[in-house]
């Protein structure tokens, strides 16, 4: 199977595509241990950001794009929703979510520790490939069940039917794969 050759914001990258069943594949798109893609992408997200308070992700490959979002836009704090309670975490706060990369159910916490730095407080949502929604949803649960104010889903890349949504803003679209490695669409 063929590599999808991807242009994000002015960085190309060649995604492995990776089978979910036998009639869908979908580009692997993968930030670990990509530095120059990180921080390019976190400087883009921030020029196209909403004014915010906190910036908020789902445990797993979004983080490296977080930390740097943060770092960049000179904040010394952001959320991650953990896949599962830790000792640390009091009043923990959780909700379920059905991802299209992971083979099982999962659940992400936050603590009250968490749940107090969003409450009232401007709340962008960044992720590294938005497609489903479920992750984005999770979140949306976690950050309104604590009284924290969404003004922004972002992220590097939608994928599929996530590209003619019109409430998140991403770099650049990414498409789904036939069995063949023909882009769907």
């Amino acid at each position: 199977m063929k590599d999808y050759t991807i242009d994000i914001a002015g960085l190309k990258r060649d995604l492995p595509l990776c089978r979910v069943n036998d009639d869908l594949y979908i580009g692997a798109f993968i930030m670990f241990g990509d530095v120059e893609i990180t921080v390019h992408s976190a400087k883009a997200l921030l020029e196209k950001a909403p004014e915010f308070d906190v910036l908020i992700t789902a445990e797993s490959k979004g983080i490296p794009l977080l930390h740097e979002m943060a770092r960049q836009s000179g904040n010394n704090y952001y959320i991650v929703a953990r896949k599962g309670p830790k000792l640390y975490m009091k009043d923990v706060i959780t909700t379920q979510v059905d991802s299209i990369t992971t083979d099982h159910i999962q659940t992400l916490c936050i603590g009250s520790a968490e749940a107090e730095a969003m409450r009232g407080k401007r709340v962008l949502i960044v992720d590294d490939v938005i497609s489903t929604g479920e992750s984005l949803h999770a979140l949306e649960v976690l950050i309104n069940q604590v009284g924290g104010n969404i003004v922004g889903r972002m992220a590097v890349l939608a994928e599929g039917d996530a590209t003619s949504r019109t409430d998140i803003t991403y770099l650049a679209p990414l498409p789904l794969f036939d069995g063949n490695g023909n882009i769907i669409g």
